[in-house]
């Protein structure tokens, strides 16, 4: 074993952790690492029961959703459990005026009735290995970073075709503590996912945006799907023919609930963590690209907000865009709180001042280490600067939807004017640009759009000096002044890409000679000024200032361990399956407010707001309250738990992944953080960071008791 897990392993036997653990750790090395810990915290189980490529375990039930959050199998006949949240876009396109599953729920009530989801597919992992030392085979001190990278790659490439050589698995090999380590991933993918139940939006979102990233909760964050393979239990596309998976395992369900000082952990695919940066890098985001990202998706959330109350159509179609602006938005707003509540720069600051004392006591340090803290501050002051240029550039102008939607279709213009190009050629891009078409205007309103416009550019404008914004885009503004309601007007009127008629008469009766259309549209035009200017004078140097940034990280990650070498070190989120471990608990937000472990029904019939549909109650769902129907789902103490409050340290990704009791059995879902402890991605603070869980039997009466679906629980395993 490599000298990083040594150190945890020399850390765990002499030092004894306070509770709660911070840390993402990888399943493989749980035995060496994490097991003592894990029981005496209370763990029942032994990390083989957690991973093994010997016989099924508990990974054999964990699945990476879609593109980002996690899934977990809870029956023998591949019924799935995810979040409303991760589900929200299959549930979104499926949805119509005549069809609104988002505000009525949908439910299959037998197999004929499942909804296929083309585009979505789940991931099962197979197995994981360290690949370490074949991956760096022939790496040199002395190489360049350039020439070190391409040897990196090549043999990355080696053992990624080695690994699934004669199979239909994907491989893939991940750099770990900024490339001092690499894992191999070999994983199965599943096409076929249909859905299977959902609740409806006032249940699934119950808060909305309010609530959103808050504790306490009463959010029942929940969604049903089923994967299908032939007949062969092989992964396949979409066919009738297709029967509902067989897993090697599956989660069985305790009904026993949690309670304050139970061991939990969770079993997920965190994405990005970024718990070693330098401060310069803390300060970067939190105070220059963090602000002006919450001003323009602030504007643009006012916008969606306001036509999506004016119309039942508008709102079924920007529903889905809508909580992905907001989601980040609000957690960039935690996000700053808590690093200033923490005061996370200055001990980053203490951190590196220490460092540099240590690296300049010996004269190998110093040579190693020495120029690593003055060569960060160089890179990220330039990087600072462009970084926010790059945020204008996306949240602002790449926030106009019909600008992103007619940049493509200069593959078309190019396509039409290339001599070299054939006719198949062009036709083949006009077959994908009709399918992005339809798309594009099935969840598209201009007006909303415009107004956009407006709101950006005017933002943009008044807080950017012109010189730093593409050149076109200023030029094209000159006619207006600070009339940009005209502006964006103008330019909508006169552009066939904000039409749905227009954009497709384009397309089915398509010339060459056609192609000066797309070039002299308006919206087009911006576009294409803005994606050049960020391709042109961006990108380059960013990507010079990463690659140095990178190298030094490495480095700085080395020299870390090395300062201190009792410090548990565990590897950034990177999207990869990670099990955190922690307790349920409560905590005290701020002064004289303490809040508990769990809420309650009773919270969520005092939150009741009929005018707005966030705080809308299901009739259903208050007549089962003043009976206390809650069936086998209640708590010893007669109330029905809607969610609970852990220590596990999670990150978006987490989403959806499994919560699980001291004996692995599933007893919440996973579904957010709480606002004081939206930091944690930077810096962790114990005291503070929560992950939010609902309880699984919430989840279980909402599909029974007021669904009416009590065949789906009928196939789970349930552990009274």
């Amino acid at each position: 074993m490599k000298r990083f897990a040594s150190l945890l392993i020399v850390f765990l036997l002499t030092f004894r952790v306070a509770y709660p653990v911070e840390g993402m750790w990888l399943p493989l090395l749980l035995e060496q690492l994490n097991e003592p810990e894990m029981k005496s915290m209370g763990m029942r189980i032994s990390a083989e029961d957690i991973y093994s490529i010997n016989k099924s375990s508990l990974k054999d039930a964990i699945l990476l959703f879609g593109r980002g959050c996690t899934a977990e199998i809870i029956s023998d006949e591949g019924l799935i459990l995810t979040n409303h949240h991760c589900g929200y876009g299959q549930i979104q396109r499926h949805s119509s005026l005549e069809n609104d599953y988002l505000t009525t729920g949908f439910w299959a009530m037998d197999r004929s009735q499942e909804l296929p989801n083309p585009g979505l597919s789940v991931t099962l992992l197979v197995r994981m290995e360290d690949v370490t030392r074949r991956a760096l085979e022939g790496v040199t001190p002395d190489m360049s970073e350039k020439a070190r990278e391409e040897k990196i790659r090549a043999n990355i490439a080696g053992i990624e075709k080695e690994a699934v050589e004669g199979t239909h698995y994907n491989a893939r090999v991940r750099p770990f503590y900024y490339g001092n380590e690499y894992y191999l991933f070999v994983t199965e993918t599943y096409n076929d996912v249909r859905l299977v139940g959902a609740p409806p939006s006032n249940i699934g979102k119950f808060g909305g945006d309010t609530d959103n990233w808050m504790w306490p909760r009463h959010t029942g964050d929940f969604s049903l799907f089923r994967i299908y393979v032939n007949k062969n239990n092989e992964p396949a596309d979409y066919s009738p023919d297709n029967v509902p998976y067989r897993p090697k395992s599956h989660l069985p369900i305790s009904l026993k609930g949690a309670e304050k000082g139970d061991f939990t952990f969770v079993f997920g695919y965190p994405g990005t963590t970024q718990e070693y940066l330098p401060s310069f890098a803390v300060e970067m985001i939190t105070a220059h690209e963090n602000p002006p990202a919450i001003r323009l998706r602030g504007k643009r959330l006012d916008i969606f907000d306001n036509y999506m109350n004016q119309s039942d159509l508008v709102r079924i179609q920007y529903s889905a865009k809508h909580a992905g602006v907001a989601n980040y938005w609000k957690k960039m707003i935690g996000e700053n709180r808590g690093i200033k509540r923490l005061d996370a720069i200055s001990k980053k600051q203490q951190l590196e001042q220490g460092f540099m004392q240590w690296a300049s006591a010996t004269p190998e340090r110093s040579a190693r280490y020495g120029r690593i803290i003055p060569e960060f501050e160089t890179i990220y002051n330039r990087l600072t600067e462009l970084s926010v240029d790059e945020t204008y550039l996306i949240e602002g102008a790449l926030g106009i939807e019909a600008m992103r939607f007619a940049y493509a279709f200069g593959r078309l213009a190019g396509a039409a004017k290339d001599k070299s190009k054939d006719g198949a050629e062009t036709e083949k891009i006009i077959a994908q640009l009709k399918q992005a078409a339809e798309g594009f205007f099935k969840n598209y309103h201009a007006p909303l759009d415009q107004r956009v416009f407006a709101a950006m550019m005017q933002d943009w404008f008044a807080h950017q000096e012109t010189v730093r914004m593409p050149a076109g885009l200023v030029k094209a503004s000159i006619p207006y002044g600070t009339n940009y309601d005209r502006w964006a007007s103008d330019a909508f009127s006169r552009s066939i890409f904000a039409n749905e008629a227009a954009t497709m008469d384009l397309l089915n009766g398509f010339k060459s000679r056609h192609a000066r259309h797309i070039e002299n549209d308006p919206l087009y035009l911006l576009a294409r000024d803005v994606y050049q200017h960020y391709f042109e004078h961006l990108q380059p140097e960013m990507e010079k200032l990463y690659a140095r940034r990178d190298s030094l990280q490495r480095i700085y990650m080395l020299g870390l361990m090395e300062y201190q070498p009792n410090r548990r070190f565990y590897p950034d989120a990177n999207s990869t399956l990670r099990v955190s471990y922690g307790q349920v608990d409560d905590y005290y937000p701020r002064d004289a407010v303490h809040y508990r472990h769990y809420t309650t029904l009773e919270g969520i019939i005092e939150k009741e707001d009929p005018e707005i549909y966030d705080y809308v109650i299901e009739p259903r769902l208050k007549e089962l309250y003043r009976q206390r129907d809650y069936g086998r789902y209640a708590a010893p103490d007669g109330t029905m738990r809607i969610a609970f409050i852990a220590s596990n340290h999670t990150t978006g990704g987490n989403s959806g992944s499994p919560v699980l009791n001291a004996d692995g059995h599933l007893i919440g879902v996973n579904f957010d953080r709480n606002w004081e402890g939206t930091m944690s991605d930077l810096m962790y603070d114990p005291d503070q960071c929560r992950n939010i869980s609902l309880d699984i039997r919430y989840c279980l009466f909402i599909i029974d008791k007021m669904a009416g679906a009590g065949h789906l629980v009928q196939e789970m395993t349930i552990i009274e």
